[in-house]
């Protein structure tokens, strides 16, 4: 049996077209999950990323699956290349912005850690924007046993407020990794819950942390409600040469605190 050149043609258009539909099969779920992630069903993540495209790769959040505590949740958040900034978001928060990361100099590098007020039972969102102008989100669900927003902030008397602390790493070799912690004791007062006399306790926040290292700008914070009580930052530092870390605090009152930590290399 003869068979047209026509009839070959043909069918290589076929395969062709179903070997189209098949690859769009196997890349639009991915493109189609960043696309409608939580990121996008949330006014103010939405707007930061005004329509652009979103990876989902190469940017890491953890949080615990279930806290009983929602006034304290441990968060790290990591990426895995050098990222400008990261903002952090909980969905069903009375203000979703937790807190914005930024990163001045790579001898801080992108992992932070803190603990934050989570509401009730939600969506934590991350996004990053690198240096070439990319996005990079991801998100975690936990479930809340008893509302942060609301608890009362005990422990932190007002002959202390301010106080600062700085654990530096030991000496380390260039470019070694050491962890940074950088604390202060402070209420962050969200605003929303009433004191002891049934008035609502004025709102009252740590709201920038600027760190420098060997007197060049290396990392800034800024931090919202959603932040705990006496907040800290774990951040990881990879000095290239010995100098002095620098960490001020600034709250929205106007009071600001300093704290100072030397950093030898072997």
């Amino acid at each position: 049996m003869r068979i047209s050149s026509q009839y070959v043609v043909s069918r290589v258009v076929v395969a062709l077209v179903l070997a189209g539909v098949m690859l769009a099969a196997t890349v639009l779920p991915a493109s189609a999950q960043a696309a409608e992630g939580p990121w996008q069903r949330l006014p103010a993540a939405a707007a930061l990323l005004d329509g652009a495209a979103v990876q989902t790769r190469g940017l890491t959040l953890e949080l615990p699956l279930v806290s009983e505590d929602g006034g304290a949740v441990p968060l790290s958040v990591s990426a895995d290349a050098p990222v400008d900034a990261i903002y952090l978001f909980a969905t069903r928060n009375p203000s979703p912005e937790i807190a914005v990361l930024r990163f001045h100099d790579a001898q801080i590098q992108p992992r932070v850690s803190t603990r934050v007020r989570v509401n009730e039972t939600q969506q934590v969102i991350a996004l990053a924007r690198t240096p070439a102008g990319e996005w990079l989100a991801t998100s975690r669900e936990i479930r809340i046993t008893v509302s942060g927003c609301l608890a009362r902030s005990d422990g932190v008397a007002a002959a202390d407020e301010m106080n600062t602390r700085v654990r530096a790493p030991g000496p380390l070799r260039a470019g070694q990794t050491g962890e940074l912690l950088a604390m202060i004791t402070h209420p962050m007062e969200t605003g929303l819950r009433e004191a002891a006399d049934g008035a609502p306790a004025p709102r009252r926040l740590i709201e920038r942390v600027e760190i420098d290292y060997a007197d060049t700008p290396a990392f800034e914070a800024e931090l919202f409600a959603a932040v705990s009580a006496n907040p800290f930052l774990r951040l990881q530092l990879a000095p290239d040469a010995a100098g002095e870390v620098v960490i001020r605090w600034f709250e929205d009152a106007g009071r600001s605190a300093e704290a100072r930590e030397a950093v030898a290399m072997r």
